[in-house]
């Protein structure tokens, strides 16, 4: 999970955008702060003095500004809070896509084990079905039918092995870089919560889509008061001081000037612009309410289906788990009954398709718990690059 969080380039691209949105409260905070500049030039003017060279030093600084900055410091720092929100659950995504790819090349390796293993038995069966049949005790049709069962097994496994080809590949994708074998023992994350009302609890509180749109409420509504900033007053401080000197006519003749002031500015008319901007950030804003009401409710929903999907999981887990147990033992009952003449070959072969099918269900049961588990972490807001960092 760690290479994947730290190379990931679709991840690095969302952590420029955030570097690149989080420079707005700076570019906001600006506008109230001095600004001075230099500027010079050489003038030619034939009927008076020829040519004039000057140099000149302006300055300017903001006194009153009618509320403008902080409306929109207001808005920058919502807009960039939101950002970090979007941030995490960008972040949050891609680790749900590790998870994904992980289960999915476990499942896929445990399958390939799982028809090996089968395969083995067979062969074993088979050998003992052949010398049964040298000896009298068996037919040709018992052979037979464990040598079509093995050859079935064989198709299987290299399916099973053309799959895990293929998610052996999206991993890699995914991280990175290529891995091996892959534990079977996954420790659930300490942050997932333990009840359903601890996880709507945490979504409401964490979860990154939620807490986005809450920054963007907040936004829209700091874009109200920028709005109603451009009809305040403005007022600045202001000073000049110039400096030339004369090149034709009377070469090294100067002339200076300075002067200090300060300038209002008063809106008196815009042709109504300002009132259809407030009213247009007040439409914006309400829209902003809605659409969190509407995340909001989203929200709940995911928690609960998550948490639904996380209880059949864990129970889908626990049968399997049994129903494996009981067909391990069926098959090493069948086979004891079978070298005793008590059992047909048929009931090997079914007893050996129940065992193989059990281990694929657990080893699904496995995928679908750690998928369940992470989807509830992911809408609860505790998924992130240390959920996993025990396993």
């Amino acid at each position: 999970i760690g290479r994947a969080v730290a190379t990931n380039p679709t991840l690095a691209a969302a952590r420029a955008r955030q570097d690149a949105r989080a420079e707005a409260p700076a570019q906001a905070r600006a506008a109230a702060l001095p600004i001075a500049s230099v500027e010079g030039g050489v003038d030619y003017d034939r009927e008076s003095d020829g040519r004039t060279a000057s140099a000149a030093v302006s300055a300017a600084m903001p006194i009153w500004t009618g509320g403008r900055v902080n409306s929109a410091l207001r808005v920058a720092r919502a807009e960039v809070k939101a950002g970090e929100e979007e941030l995490r659950d960008a972040e949050a995504g891609v680790l749900a896509e590790v998870v994904l790819s992980y289960a999915d090349l476990l499942y896929q390796q445990q399958a390939v084990e799982v028809a090996k293993l089968g395969i083995g038995r067979l062969d074993r069966q088979v050998a003992e079905a052949q010398s049964r049949y040298r000896l009298g005790q068996a037919t040709r049709t018992d052979v037979a039918q464990l040598e079509a069962q093995r050859a079935s097994l064989a198709a299987a496994l290299a399916q099973a092995e053309g799959a895990l080809a293929d998610a052996t590949a999206r991993y890699t994708a995914t991280i990175g870089e290529p891995e091996g074998a892959l534990s079977r023992e996954i420790t659930p994350p300490a942050a997932l919560p333990a009840t359903l009302a601890e996880a709507r609890g945490a979504a409401v509180a964490a979860n990154p889509l939620l807490l986005r749109q809450s920054q963007l409420v907040e936004a829209a509504r700091a874009g109200i008061d920028r709005e109603r900033s451009e009809r305040a007053p403005a007022i600045d401080l202001a000073g000049r001081y110039s400096r030339g000197t004369m090149l034709d006519n009377r070469p090294g003749a100067g002339f200076e000037n300075a002067s200090v002031g300060v300038a209002l500015r008063l809106p008196l008319l815009s042709g109504g612009m300002v009132q259809s901007r407030v009213r247009e950030a007040q439409a914006t804003h309400r829209a902003e309410q809605y659409e969190y009401e509407a995340v909001g409710r989203s929200t709940a929903q995911s928690v609960d289906s998550a948490w639904a999907a996380l209880l059949a999981a864990r129970g889908g887990l626990s049968a399997n788990q049994l129903g494996l147990q009981a067909a391990e033992l069926a098959l090493a009952g069948v086979r004891s009954e079978y070298r005793y003449g008590l059992r047909s070959t048929l009931d090997i072969l079914v007893a050996d398709q129940s065992l193989t099918a059990a281990q694929l269900a657990v080893a699904r049961s496995h995928r679908d718990l750690l998928l369940a588990q992470t989807h509830v972490l992911r809408v609860s807001g505790r998924l992130n690059s240390g959920s996993y960092a025990g396993n």
